[in-house]
């Protein structure tokens, strides 16, 4: 009877600290958690489903948001000055996010410009970028205190970047998804001016072609972070997790100085990262 109950005690508080985090006791019992010992381990999770559009609004300027801007899941396409889906530097974004502003249940479609751009603290939550125009969102606060957030959503269709981070402060990714991209996350490497910048990469899914996860001004202090990335399709491995590099602020095309973990610049070991 004390054995049973120490059982049963250790279990409910298991799921009750899960619970903080949206785990459900029945998701618990169905999970590999309680699985019996020697049990076979579960399969991969499938990357989730990209959600429909509900409904089209198209976007002929540049719209503010200050607070908490909910899209309702519709697809927002640029007209006009901004129906462009290039490549060109110093395009307008569909979206401008103010110091504080939260971006949610957005999908941009095609064209989309220059995405998103936040000029301080800001949360992007389950935004999906269909095709990338020039970059998926452009981080720009200049507090070393500044926070942005990305959580769930995805991009696909990026040339070169998803993520371009310009200004300082710390970058945080997770529950996103990425395919047929360049480069997730990168540290401005040639801005005028320069930042110590922190990125976070964590519960993502990276499904192949791609180039690169993250990439970081080593010289500048930046450091990356990656805890549980789930790469997809790269039999090979070429998509490299974590590149470093010496940013300078002349413009120059940066120097590539290394790649993979390092303990200081690149942080993350070889079970942070898994194949399949």
């Amino acid at each position: 009877m004390t054995s049973h109950k120490r059982r049963t005690g250790r279990r409910r508080a298991l799921v009750g600290g899960l619970a903080a985090f949206g785990i459900t006791a029945g998701a618990l019992v169905a999970s590999d958690l309680l699985a019996p010992a020697g049990a076979a381990p579960a399969a991969p999770a499938a990357v989730p489903a990209w959600p429909a559009a509900k409904g089209d609004r198209p976007v002929p300027a540049t719209i503010e948001v200050s607070g908490t801007y909910d899209g309702r899941l519709r697809r927002f396409s640029g007209t006009g000055d901004l129906g462009s889906d290039g490549q060109d530097e110093n395009q307008p974004p569909l979206f401008v996010l103010e110091d504080g502003a939260t971006l949610k249940n957005v999908v941009l479609g095609t064209p989309a410009a220059d995405g998103v751009h936040c000029l301080g603290s800001c949360t992007l939550q389950n935004v999906w970028w269909e095709n990338v125009g020039e970059d998926a969102a452009t981080f720009k606060g200049t507090s070393a205190n500044a926070v942005h957030t990305v959580y769930g959503g995805g991009a696909r269709g990026a040339s070169d970047k998803v993520f371009q981070f310009n200004g300082a402060g710390k970058l945080v990714v997770t529950k996103f998804q990425v395919s047929d991209f360049g480069k997730l996350v990168r540290s401005c490497g040639n801005c005028k001016k320069q930042y110590k910048r922190t990125v976070v990469v964590s519960d993502v899914d990276i499904t192949a072609p791609g180039k690169s996860i993250v990439g970081v001004n080593a010289n500048h202090g930046d450091t990356a972070a990656l805890r549980n990335v789930r790469i997809h399709g790269d039999t090979k491995k070429k998509i490299r997790p974590c590149t470093r590099f010496t940013g300078n602020s002349t413009g120059k095309e940066p120097v590539e100085t290394g790649t993979g973990p390092d303990g200081t610049t690149c942080r993350y070991t070889a079970s942070d990262v898994s194949y399949d």
